[in-house]
């Protein structure tokens, strides 16, 4: 018998001495590397902002912050791994408006952007722009859905794939407007953007960084900024909601997830460090002198925009009809 009891008294202590443990834990976070997953290739936007701000991240929470990259399937190899992760803090997802899409583009993924983690707070805005070929008559976007209409077939606009933001972008312009537009996807942005600067589309939902040389050099045109507030980098180029499309608010945005089941002491401690980051005045310089907005916000602002998203995309892939294969 004195086995058996000794045994359950170990038991029952552990069951109160785990919550003490992990109090503990919590109360010392961080005591080791941070690892943050960006799920696209080195050198990309969402890399090249990480990469920024870690550093000064690191300095923040007083433990280094290591980027490691896993790309593939749109985004979502990355994810699902640090879905997968422990809920502690110390995996992180360097996460975007393409898992907000690709939730509802790809049905069968193995979690969810909207359940399986928990959101710590956004870090920047990435308008997108409704660009023309600099031939194209159009001064606005009144101009280029008239003459879409006037002729049909003759129009088309680019993509950086099936399930893109820039695809998605382009559908919900179409079915708000009754533009005439033939998608056409490319293997990623740059074919895209090299496809309407020769003419083989006419228009594309080009983010503000990649579509900005362009524009500048006069080789395209930008007709409205698809976010909600005009680009700080083209300040004169109106918004689509001040060109007729109430409530058309999309763009890029990216910001930082930890797995579901993150403690909320964990999380609002990585939120007070992000934030603090962002604010800072030669972090937003660098930021906007890229056409990158900065955009610091709550848990709570990054929970709301991921489940308005969710819904978004969802019905617009039902509405449109979209098969990504």
């Amino acid at each position: 018998m004195q086995p058996l009891l000794s045994v359950l008294a170990i038991s029952l202590s552990s069951i109160f001495i785990a919550p003490t443990a992990i109090a503990a834990d919590t109360a010392n976070y961080p005591d080791r590397p941070i690892k943050i997953v960006v799920p696209f290739p080195p050198g990309g936007s969402t890399d090249v902002l990480i990469r920024l701000i870690g550093p000064r991240l690191s300095t923040h929470l007083g433990q280094t912050i290591v980027v490691e990259n896993k790309p593939g399937a749109a985004a979502t190899v990355g994810a699902d791994n640090v879905a997968r992760s422990a809920p502690d803090g110390y995996t992180l997802l360097a996460a975007s408006a393409h898992h907000t899409i690709a939730q509802a583009v790809l049905p069968t993924l193995n979690y969810r952007i909207d359940k399986s983690f928990a959101p710590i707070g956004t870090i920047a805005m990435v308008p997108n722009l409704v660009v023309v070929n600099s031939s194209l008559p159009a001064k606005n976007i009144a101009e280029l859905v008239e003459q879409t209409k006037a002729e049909p077939d003759r129009f088309n606009y680019g993509s950086a794939g099936p399930g893109s933001a820039h695809h998605l972008i382009g559908e919900m312009f179409k079915l708000r407007t009754g533009a005439q537009l033939t998608h056409v996807p490319y293997a990623g942005s740059a074919p895209a953007v090299t496809g309407l600067l020769s003419d083989q589309v006419q228009v594309m939902f080009d983010t503000v960084p990649s579509a900005l040389p362009h524009i500048q050099g006069g080789k395209t045109r930008a007709l409205a900024t698809t976010t909600a507030k005009r680009s700080s980098a083209l300040a004169d180029v109106p918004t689509l909601q001040e060109s007729g499309l109430e409530g058309f608010d999309v763009g890029t945005w990216m910001g930082l997830v930890a797995p579901a089941g993150t403690p909320a002491v964990i999380v609002q401690r990585l939120n007070e460090a992000l934030v603090a980051v962002v604010n800072d005045p030669a972090v937003q310089k660098q930021l906007l002198s890229q056409g990158i907005e900065p955009d610091a916000s709550t848990s709570e602002a990054l929970t709301q925009r991921i489940n308005n998203e969710v819904t978004q995309f969802a019905d617009l892939v039902k509405q449109a009809n979209l098969k990504v294969e």
